[in-house]
């Protein structure tokens, strides 16, 4: 039985095919999600029922993730510095495929459609050299949206529109890490270092086995976490591991600010939510275009190489040739 092709509205289209910068979720093997921020670049096709975005060789653990378990989730949640006229919430869940050998002319159409969104590229004998692996050894995540969920605004308060299947119930509790849900990462410094961060979001596995993305403020820090907040009824009740972004980012994504974190998800019966940092990782890109695009090329030229070197491009290629799984399981 093969699904049936999803149609979203032309506000749900301004939105999708206008926002500069996303938010995506996958999963984790222990039940968890890893938000993160990326720039799709109007990617959202309508003919097809596809969104989707590029990444790079050089984050092979994403890959792997998404390889291995195909349900993801990207929101639409900020109009900052993009096209979209509409102040819509866009939630889209489905699940994805990885093209690791695009043809050429899918490199030459993203280097094109790219210009819009994020100006233009650096253009020149050295910078050609320089961005070669960044410009040409990309990977396209294309993902097939199976259901949409859409508040009519960016704080996601309300009842939301849903096209598709119904929206799953509240997710069970998880049972808790071995090692503890104690926060693992200075509370106080990492709330100090997204206290700038305008952007931020929390994902978790969702009953039905998708990731759930949904906005969420900062209303301050304990000894246990973070404390969240979120409009009624987004935040599931109990505990659970889930997935926090903070970011920010200027016009054409020149200078940004990314904070990543990992951790467990404790909400009361009130709906308030506690949350205790377990990893962060972050980074600053300066507002210096030239600088900017040279730590990219010199990034993606390493994560290339190295992939390449240690075996990581041929694993990823075996596992989607199988399927997700590992060669010989």
């Amino acid at each position: 039985m093969t699904e049936q092709l999803l149609r979203w509205s032309d506000t749900e289209h301004d939105v999708m095919a206008g926002d500069l910068t996303v938010a995506i979720a996958y999963l984790t093997p222990a039940g968890g999600a890893v938000v993160t921020a990326v720039s799709p670049v109007g990617t959202a096709d309508r003919a097809t029922g596809r969104i989707g975005f590029t990444t790079s060789l050089g984050f092979p653990r994403k890959l792997d993730r998404i390889l291995r378990d195909p349900r993801m989730a990207m929101a639409y949640h900020t109009r900052t510095h993009g096209f979209a006229t509409h102040d819509a919430y866009v939630l889209a869940q489905g699940p994805a495929t990885v093209d690791l050998s695009p043809p050429p002319e899918r490199l030459d159409r993203l280097l094109s459609e790219s210009e819009r969104f994020l100006g233009p590229g650096k253009q020149g004998p050295l910078w050609d050299r320089l961005l070669r692996e960044y410009d040409r050894n990309r990977v396209f995540v294309d993902i097939d949206v199976r259901r949409l969920v859409t508040w009519p605004d960016a704080a996601a308060g309300g009842a939301p529109a849903v096209t598709g299947p119904a929206r799953a119930e509240a997710p069970e509790p998880q049972r808790p890490p071995g090692g503890g849900t104690a926060p693992r990462v200075p509370v106080a410094a990492l709330a100090k270092a997204i206290r700038q961060l305008p952007h931020r979001l929390l994902a978790y596995r969702g009953a039905d086995g998708f990731p759930v993305i949904v906005p969420v403020t900062v209303s301050g820090h304990d000894g246990d976490g973070l404390r969240l907040a979120a409009p009624a009824g987004l935040l599931p009740p109990g505990g659970r591991r889930a997935g926090f972004l903070a970011h920010r980012f200027g016009p054409q994504c020149v200078g940004l600010s990314t904070r990543m974190l990992t951790g467990w998800l404790t909400v009361d019966g009130d709906g308030e939510g506690s949350y205790a940092p377990h990893t962060s990782q972050g980074m600053t890109a300066p507002a210096n275009r030239t600088v900017q695009a040279l730590g990219r090329g010199l990034l993606a030229k390493r994560g290339v190489q190295r992939a390449r070197r240690d075996g990581t491009e041929e694993r990823l290629r075996s596992l989607a040739g199988n399927g997700g799984r590992s060669p010989g399981s």
